[in-house]
Formats: C-alpha cells, structure tokens, sequence
C-alpha cells in the first residue's frame, strides 16, 4: 500500500522512511548478563514505565541491556517482527536482564490514527494493544485501500480536531479499539488531540536527527543504532552478542 499523506494540522512534514532493510553485520561479543528477579509479586514484562518523552519503557529501570524499537503500524516488516518476537521479548524482559520501549515512528495518517488509539488507554495496554494492532494490519489495509482515492482525500480535508477520528473509523480502527476495552467517547478524544499527532510527529523528526532512522523497524541498543537488522533472528543474534 503506498504512503498517505495529507497532514496539513502539523507543521513538521513526516520523513517517510522505508519499511525494512537489508539483514547483516556482525559484533563483538559480551560478557552473559545476569538475570535480576522482579520485585515479588510482580513480573518485569509487566512493569511499564513512562519516559520523560512519553514513551513507555517495559522491563526492569536497572536492566543491564536496553533495546528500543523505533517501529510503524503500517510497516509489514514491523508486523512481521511483532508476531516472531513479542513471547520471546517479554520472557527476556521477564529475567531482568533487558527493558524494551516501542517508540511509534508515523509514516502516514492512518499510522498516526493508529498510535493515537494504542497510547489511548494509557501505559499498562500499550504494549497488548500494540500487538493487536500489528495482528489486524492486514484487514485495516483492505479497509483502507476499499476507501478510493476521492473518500481519502474528503477524510483528509476534515478539519484537525476530525480528521484523524474519521478516519479510524473509516477503516476500523475504533470499532477494533472499542472491543479491546477504549470507549467510544475515549477514542474521540484521544484521536482529537492534535498536539498529541503534532508530537507523535515531531518525534519522527527528532528520531531521524539522532539516529538518522532509513527504515523501520529500526533498532537502538544501549543507545546505539544496530545496523543492517529488520527481522527477529537477526537481532536475536545481536542480543546474544550483547550477552543475552
């Protein structure tokens, strides 16, 4: 499907990055990373975290490796590293040894729509919504490309404070966001928030001038890009290399 565009409520134009990359590279082994249990009663994958960004961090604060997922809800290639890797994240999140964050990378309307509804229902369902969201890529696409081109563009010549509810609904998104446990006066409003889209841009923005993001998913490990890496056997190799 190829990109949207249309954004005219955020001053800052989205850098649209590509979706996936070419597997390779090698690193320098590490000494193995010692677990650390969670406090009791509690379970690390569990724990979120709000970062003074406003992403949310899974994980132990303290963990030795931290990994950061710069990733897209319209990217197949982020879908496909979802399904394959989001059990085994969480039982490496679980030891103690590594944090995760997601941080949403938007590439087009439906992308933003969609990270609004994610981060609706506050930190402790980002993650589960996030994975549902991933699972559903494939039938929001027929719902979006069954629009036509003349229904997109009415959608995006709505007025800010519109523009982004209308579309989720248009292609399913609040009626999914609503059976997973958001209201429909809750979707409103958060697909209302136009500084929260304008950040959700500006993050694009900042992520290509620190890490200079050519495509997603992008990877970050202990604040460094991991290169020529899209696919979970791939960064499951680094991570071991990283001593996990």
């Amino acid at each position: 499907m190829k990109a949207l565009s249309g954004l005219a409520l955020i001053a800052l134009s989205l850098t649209v990055a590509a979706c996936g990359k070419k597997e390779g590279g090698s690193a320098t082994s590490a000494e193995p990373v010692a677990a650390v249990a969670a406090p009791a009663g509690a379970k690390w994958s569990e724990t979120i975290a709000t970062t003074p960004d406003g992403h949310f961090v899974m994980g132990n604060p303290n963990a030795k490796v931290k990994l950061v997922e710069y990733g897209s809800y319209t990217c197949s290639h982020c879908r496909d590293f979802a399904a394959e890797s989001a059990e085994e994240i969480r039982q490496i999140v679980d030891s103690g040894k590594m944090s995760f964050e997601f941080r949403n990378y938007v590439r087009d309307p439906i992308d933003i729509s969609t990270a609004l509804l994610a981060r609706c229902g506050g930190k402790d369902i980002f993650y589960p919504l996030s994975d549902q969201f991933f699972a559903n890529q494939n039938a929001m696409f027929e719902k979006a490309q069954a629009l036509g081109d003349e229904r997109y563009k009415a959608l995006m010549s709505a007025p800010p404070a519109q523009r982004f509810g209308q579309l989720a609904a248009a292609v399913g998104l609040v009626d999914f966001a609503k059976q997973r446990g958001i209201s429909e006066d809750q979707a409103k409003q958060c697909l209302a928030d136009t500084a929260a889209a304008e950040k959700l841009a500006k993050g694009v923005e900042d992520a290509n001038q620190q890490y200079k993001i050519e495509g997603t998913p992008t990877f970050i490990l202990n604040g460094v890009t991991v290169e020529n890496t899209a696919a979970w056997p791939a960064l499951r190799t680094k991570l071991k290399e990283a001593g996990i």
